[in-house]
């Protein structure tokens, strides 16, 4: 893999909706990482608190749960505002091994029930067709039934 350049990806979304995030170049050589995810409550007047999932495959982006045993979901952040205090420092979790192909999906959780800010950082990266076809199976939901 080779690094080919650092993007930033930022804007809000509806509290509790999955927005897609387009990334998809039309080749399959090319792949990003996302190496930072933050979210921030769009409004800050009050108590509020807002925690975001980053996705690599809508079918599994309906949930506000951290699940990190569910392999689309590659990135995990949350904050808290006070009316008082101002923001409060975010926690964030980004899983390292992340490689994407396609498109990623954002899905975000405020407390007041508001649009939610989003800032996430990727490289972009040159890549082997054969990386991009195992990225691509690795992003997409595969439900495991336990036995």
């Amino acid at each position: 893999m080779k690094k080919i350049d650092t993007y930033t990806a930022r804007g809000q979304v509806p509290h509790q909706t999955t927005e897609r995030i387009k990334l998809f170049d039309g080749k399959f050589t090319t792949g990003y990482k996302v190496v930072g995810f933050k979210v921030a409550p769009g409004n800050v007047t009050g108590n509020v608190s807002c925690t975001g999932i980053l996705y690599t495959d809508n079918d599994g982006a309906g949930s506000n749960d951290f699940d990190w045993s569910d392999n689309v979901q590659i990135a995990w952040a949350g904050t808290r505002g006070d009316f008082n205090d101002g923001l409060q420092a975010g926690y964030e979790t980004v899983d390292t091994d992340n490689l994407i192909v396609e498109d990623l999906f954002i899905r975000c959780h405020g407390s007041d029930g508001l649009d939610i800010n989003y800032m996430i950082t990727l490289e972009k990266y040159s890549i082997s067709d054969w990386q991009g076809a195992l990225a691509m199976v690795r992003s997409q939901s595969q439900n495991v039934t336990p036995v």
